[in-house]
Order: C-alpha cells, then structure tokens, then sequence
C-alpha cells in the first residue's frame, strides 16, 4: 500500500499505486466471505473510495477531487489540476462475482486525463499512462465492440448492424475500454448514463496508447465541468474510427 510517509513526486506513480491498492482491498473485501451481493458492492465502493480519498488529500492537498462516492466539492472547478476517480467502476460486477470490474483513476490537467491507471484487479493487472506499451494487432475478422452487458445502447445495435460488427457485452465501462487496448476488440461505444468518473482514466490510458477517444458526434472529451454528467463515448483503434462515426451519424441517435 502506499505508504503515508513516502512522498510520490511522480503522479503517474501515485496513480498507479492508488489503482493497485484499491484494487487490492477490493479483492480482500470480498475474498473474505462475509458479504455478498449488494452488501458486497456497498462495502466495496465505501472502502475504496476511503482509500482514494485519504491517499490523495495526503498527497496532493493542493489538487481537487471529484469521486463517485464522494461528496460534490465546487472547488474543484477552480483548480487546474483535478483527480477524477471511480472507487469500484462495476460494482453490479463485482457484488455478483465476476472478472469484469475496474478502478479508476485519473489527473486532471486543464480539462484532459493527463495521468491515469485502471486496474482490473480480477486480471491481476494495471495499465497506466507511464511507459505504455505498445499497441497490440486488433483481433482478426470482422468489426468487434464492447457494450453494456446490461444496456446495450441502441446507437450500438444500429451500428453494428450497418458495419456487420459483432457486439460483445462485457461489465465495467474500463473493462471494456481495456478491451481495445488490449487487443481483445476493436472498439467501445456507449451513448446514455456515465459521468466523468466512468471515462476519465480509461480515455487517458487509451489516449497514451494512440487509440481514438471521443464523443459519438466525434468532439472532443472535457472533464472537470461544472455537470459531471458525460454519457456517450467512443474508445477505437484509428483506423476504425471514421468508419464508426460514420455509422453513428447515419443513425437516428442524438446527442
């Protein structure tokens, strides 16, 4: 865990250790056996965002802090430097058992993820913006995107129609953002029902990736507003990216 008495000139080492710890205690929670379900995902979301919170507020007294599980501070809005975190991103996921669970967690700088980790503790692993690795070859065949496994947007069922993709559902909004950079799919798009907290640090690890982040209309992604409220979203390989923001605008879907 990071240690109190240790100061992390590095953000980009503090993030990613704030990511691995949480995920750590996350993992720890549940493995002990005394709660289950939404009793789990409670549990879960208080203590990692206690974690985060208390780590940051140590470190970075100066920055701001917006989290989900936190209470709303305007001062945020007046800093240039802000830590966009979500404590447990996929608590349904991870109250139920599953792999497909992450945390975030990302610095802010003048409205861009400049530094971010999200860790998939089920994996084992943290992808970070420090040092990232090189991207690997998307998956052959046909057009695959990650979606909701609980809402799949329509925008994405239009969309795989019209380029013949193959939808695959998966939990967490940084689960299948890390999908793409990992390889495993080509694409993630949502439209409807995220803030902030559910793409800052994945847009920031894709983004060092050379990967395309943007809204669905193709804009830009600004964080730190004064309405957290961010809900649609397209992480892809370049090479893919025209071809998908063709579709979406060829949809009925609007902003």
């Amino acid at each position: 865990m990071p240690d109190p008495e240790i100061e992390y000139a590095d953000d980009d080492d503090l993030a990613a250790r704030l990511a691995q710890t949480s995920g750590d205690l996350l993992r720890i929670t549940a493995s002990g056996g005394l709660l289950t379900g939404s009793a789990l995902g409670a549990a879960g979301d208080a203590i990692s965002h206690r974690w985060l919170e208390g780590v940051i507020r140590r470190h970075r007294p100066e920055d701001g802090l917006l989290s989900e599980e936190g209470v709303a501070d305007p001062s945020r809005l007046e800093r240039e430097r802000v830590w966009i975190v979500d404590p447990l991103d996929g608590t349904r996921e991870y109250s139920e058992g599953r792999r497909d669970w992450a945390v975030h967690v990302a610095l802010v700088v003048d409205g861009q993820p400049v530094v971010a980790a999200v860790a998939l503790p089920a994996l084992g692993t943290v992808m970070t913006t420090k040092n990232p690795d090189p991207l690997p070859p998307g998956p052959p065949g046909h057009l695959r995107i990650a979606v909701s496994r609980t809402r799949c947007p329509a925008v994405a069922e239009s969309v795989g129609v019209r380029l013949g993709a193959e939808l695959v559902p998966m939990g967490s909004a940084g689960f299948k953002a890390m999908a793409v950079v990992r390889g495993e799919v080509h694409a993630y798009l949502h439209a409807g029902g995220q803030y902030e907290w559910d793409s800052a640090a994945p847009v920031g690890v894709a983004a060092s990736r050379g990967l395309h982040a943007s809204r669905l209309d193709g804009s830009p992604l600004h964080y730190n507003l004064p309405d957290p409220r961010l809900p649609d979203l397209l992480i892809c390989r370049a090479e893919v990216a025209q071809d998908l923001l063709r579709a979406v605008a060829e949809t009925d879907w609007v902003p």
